[in-house]
């Protein structure tokens, strides 16, 4: 409930609001007041006081009788309806001619005397912890990786697109076709990027589902072995793995996408390798300043992002009069984030998870 300082307060804000030219819904609307509340205010010409919470109101007509509701809980206390939730205990009470309430007011009663409580071996439901965290400022620090069915020549058969990224540049650093699932697949996968991108023995994380493959003896003995640390979405938490899930959005969403599926194992692996050569060597990405995935990994993001600035500024120049403030922020993306908390996320990261 609003104080009448408040009141006060808020009505003079209005007030001085509409003496400067305003008018009342807008005025009203950027306090979060109706106006329907402002002119009951001031019914009157004057400051009225809410008496609603004070007001006395009657007894609603359907209400449980203090016997009705020590009658439920009798009842629930009772042998043959101790362990039975309200769903059960109602038709058994009418099977034998009785009626009081319905399940919903046997479930309020319950637990306004704080006797629904949950049962049973099952685990309770609870909420998932915290996301895992990874901030990469170079390349080869952390990884992403997820694997993606793609269909193949009948319906009901797939080929299975295992796809590692590189979270601070975006490039497709290890990518890979194969007819099943397994640990032993994704150990040779990789084994085959650490090796190619010369970082073994070096601190970098490998984030992934829980998938069984993820978790497989093979591929955490092959990472134990490279020196990579593993990091895994929570437990049926769906967007905990955003950047290879926007990847394989943007693989399947390419115009030249077969949408009737792929005829054959190497078909796919034929089609993978010119999309990411594209996705590395062509594609600018938007939240890395549109430069390529290559050019960053490379480091030559800043030199070209530098060189787009000064046509900027130059273009400024020769017509200031189109340029209503300052030029198109071209600095470099110094820093990204795995699932930033919400009260870090910094301004260039706003298109973290744009592919």
């Amino acid at each position: 409930m609003i104080s009448a300082s408040d009141r006060y307060q808020a009505m003079e804000l209005i007030e001085e609001a509409r003496r400067a030219g305003a008018r009342l819904r807008p005025a009203c609307e950027q306090l979060g007041l109706s106006v329907r509340s402002y002119l009951r205010w001031t019914r009157g010409g004057e400051l009225r006081t809410d008496e609603r919470p004070r007001a006395q109101r009657p007894e609603p007509a359907n209400k449980l009788s203090v016997e009705e509701r020590t009658r439920i809980l009798e009842l629930c206390h009772q042998p043959a309806y101790a362990s039975l939730p309200p769903s059960q205990i109602v038709p058994r009470l009418a099977d034998q001619g009785e009626y009081i309430a319905s399940e919903s007011s046997f479930y309020r009663l319950l637990r306004q005397a704080d006797e629904q409580h949950h049962r049973g071996r099952s685990k309770p439901p609870r909420a998932p912890g915290s996301a895992p965290r990874h901030r990469a400022g170079g390349p080869r620090q952390v990884w992403s990786w997820d694997i993606s069915w793609l269909a193949g020549p009948v319906k009901g058969s797939f080929f299975y697109l295992y796809l590692i990224l590189d979270l601070y540049s975006r490039k497709i650093v290890g990518w890979e076709i194969f007819d099943a699932e397994s640990a032993e697949h994704a150990a040779l996968l990789v084994q085959r990027a650490v090796l190619a991108e010369d970082c073994i023995d070096q601190p970098l994380v490998l984030h992934s589902d829980n998938g069984s493959p993820m978790k497989g003896a093979t591929l955490l003995e092959t990472l134990y072995r490279l020196g990579v640390v593993t990091s895994y979405s929570r437990p049926r938490v769906s967007n905990d793995n955003p950047f290879s899930e926007a990847l394989f959005r943007t693989c399947k969403y390419r115009p030249a996408y077969p949408d009737q599926g792929f005829e054959t194992l190497e078909a796919a692996r034929e089609w993978l390798q010119q999309f990411v050569r594209w996705y590395n060597h062509e594609h600018r990405h938007s939240a890395i300043q549109f430069v390529t995935p290559h050019e960053r990994h490379e480091g030559r993001d800043p030199d070209i992002l530098a060189q787009r600035k000064a046509v900027y500024e130059q273009a400024k120049a020769r017509h200031p009069q189109r340029w209503s403030g300052e030029t198109r922020n071209w600095d470099p993306v110094t820093e990204v984030c795995l699932n930033p908390a919400a009260d870090v996320i910094d301004q260039p990261e706003e298109l973290l998870h744009t592919e």
